[in-house]
């Protein structure tokens, strides 16, 4: 690793000002992947802007139409957050099951949506929930975030401050996971509101994607067999050593079926 400055952020526009300064300085949330990239030296930023302890990133707000997660809140604490449980029970239970218990302990939303690795969680919970994002400087929507292959909409110098999850009137999350990194080789997330039915699929492309064709078929009848019916191309799917793009494809409807099956319980 090289080396490399260190700085504790106490606000978010001073951690937005630090990087504003120096190009070659990076964000540290939760470290997940940013560290193992340095160990591997294939990044060398100049300095760390430590953003995990700014009080405005680390709260968790909920109420019946919305829930409000700082940045800096680690999955473990919104796994275990019993009013969020409560009231949104696939998004404490996706970030449940996100790696392991240090991963957890560690990795924080706003590091995981701004990272935005294709076979990440996070991104489909934003996605299906129809997530804002809020920035210090501006609200995006989840629609409008995900760009790409760890692609965001977010500017160089920009912080993720929180993230608003709208309540949905039910919602579940299943993924097939790689057994040794617990990523997801394909996770489709499910919410149903009152105006329809939102599906966000990660692991399976190059970033997050909605599935108009079980969105309608869902809409019309909120059943597993509705899910199961529908047929995803491979078309434009990943394909690699750990899945085909034709399994992956087989398996988009069979979570989502499992999701729906979880969400009706």
């Amino acid at each position: 690793m090289y080396s490399f400055e260190y700085q504790r952020a106490t606000d978010p526009q001073a951690a937005a000002a630090a990087i504003s300064a120096d190009s070659d300085a990076k964000f540290l949330a939760g470290g997940q992947s940013l560290l193992p990239t340095m160990r591997l030296r294939l990044a060398q930023p100049s300095q760390l802007i430590d953003v995990t302890r700014i009080p405005a990133l680390k709260s968790i707000a909920v109420d019946a139409n919305l829930v409000t997660i700082g940045a800096a809140v680690c999955h473990a604490d919104v796994a275990d957050h019993a009013e969020l449980r409560r009231v949104s029970p696939a998004l404490a239970d996706l970030a449940a099951h996100i790696g392991d218990r240090q991963v957890r302990a560690l990795g924080t939303l706003g590091g995981s949506l701004a990272n935005n690795d294709p076979a990440a969680c996070y991104p489909a919970a934003a996605m299906g929930l129809d997530a804002t994002i809020v920035t210090q400087r501006r609200r995006i929507a989840s629609s409008d975030f995900f760009v790409g292959m760890y692609e965001t909409a977010l500017e160089p110098d920009e912080l993720i401050v929180s993230v608003e999850f709208p309540v949905p009137e039910r919602a579940a999350y299943e993924k097939f996971r790689n057994p040794a990194s617990h990523f997801a080789l394909v996770g489709v997330f499910v919410a149903k509101f009152a105006s329809g039915v939102r599906v966000a699929v990660t692991g399976a492309a190059a970033s997050v994607f909605r599935v108009p064709e079980l969105e309608s078929a869902l809409s019309a009848n909120f059943t597993p067999e509705s899910a199961r019916a529908v047929s995803v191309p491979s078309a434009n799917l990943n394909d690699d050593m750990h899945a085909s793009a034709e399994y992956r494809a087989h398996l988009i409807p069979v979570l989502a079926a499992r999701a729906v099956a979880k969400a009706n319980a």
